[in-house]
């Protein structure tokens, strides 16, 4: 039988946490399991390091993870002690918003409502959690999250400019993300590359809910998929796709356990 390095990249909410209380705790043995078993979980998120940092605590171990839509590598270290422990692929988020400001029309700004410039009421609405876990969503270094008001025309001119100059908006389940040109694949990648410093024989599992999470699923061996009634199937082209009709976390661990299946019979 053939041995592979796995590595499991994962978005969290809405894909491994539940999507409304982010709680993991159903499938918090069987994370524990795949890790005992030598597999590499990799959170790939738009969460920022602090909230991934709260993840590992209520998991109990240190993963290494990407955060803010593939702005930040952190904790490579944790695989090798040789790997880096710290990536910036990204702009710092007061030169991103400088950008924006100063290149983005009005027409299209006017349609853009940052959500830190609403009051906390408003905030914790948008998020869903408490006080305390809101201190660690405000704790962005690369990204701005905000609502976008426009039509769906006016939402294409806006991702046409930003690329034009070299940024891009990042949608996840409950916001919009303005982020530097960076995404997860290209984060992803970038492990990946490293990885194969100590081991060229893998396979890559990524695993995601929403359409900011497509393009990673497209560049891995064993795409999977958690169910997300918001997500539109026919609209995406992904080969060999995993699907769970399960919601997470239940549905994390029932695409992963698919991935792990087709693995071993292609051994």
């Amino acid at each position: 039988m053939q041995k592979y390095s796995i590595l499991i990249f994962t978005d969290l909410d809405g894909t491994l946490l539940h999507r409304d209380t982010f709680k993991f705790d159903e499938i918090k043995d069987y994370i524990k399991d795949l890790l005992s078993k030598g597999i590499y979980i990799i959170p790939n998120s738009s969460k920022t390091d602090n909230e991934i940092l709260e993840f590992n605590k209520e998991l109990g171990i240190e993963l290494p993870f990407i955060s803010e839509n593939g702005s930040a590598i952190n904790g490579l270290n944790l695989i090798n002690k040789n790997f880096p422990n710290n990536i910036i692929l990204s702009r710092e988020k007061n030169e991103l918003l400088e950008i924006f400001h100063s290149k983005i029309p009005n027409s299209l700004k006017e349609k853009c409502e940052f959500i830190f410039e609403m009051n906390k009421k408003n905030q914790l609405n948008i998020f869903g959690v408490n006080e305390d876990k809101l201190k660690n969503i405000r704790n962005r270094k690369y990204t701005s999250p905000f609502l976008f008001k426009g039509n769906k025309i006016e939402r294409n001119k806006l991702t046409i400019r930003l690329k034009s100059i070299s940024l891009s908006l990042q949608e996840g389940g409950r916001v919009i993300n303005l982020c530097d040109n960076v995404d997860k694949v290209k984060s992803m990648k970038k492990v990946i590359k490293i990885f194969k410093k100590i081991e060229t024989n893998i396979k890559v599992i990524a695993v995601g809910d929403n359409y900011n999470d497509i393009e990673m699923l497209k560049s891995a061996d064993l795409p999977c998929l958690v169910f997300n009634d918001q997500f539109k199937l026919d609209e995406i082209d992904i080969k060999n796709l995993i699907i769970s009709n399960k919601p997470s976390p239940e549905g994390w661990a029932d695409v992963i356990k698919k991935a792990l299946v087709k693995i071993n019979h292609n051994d």
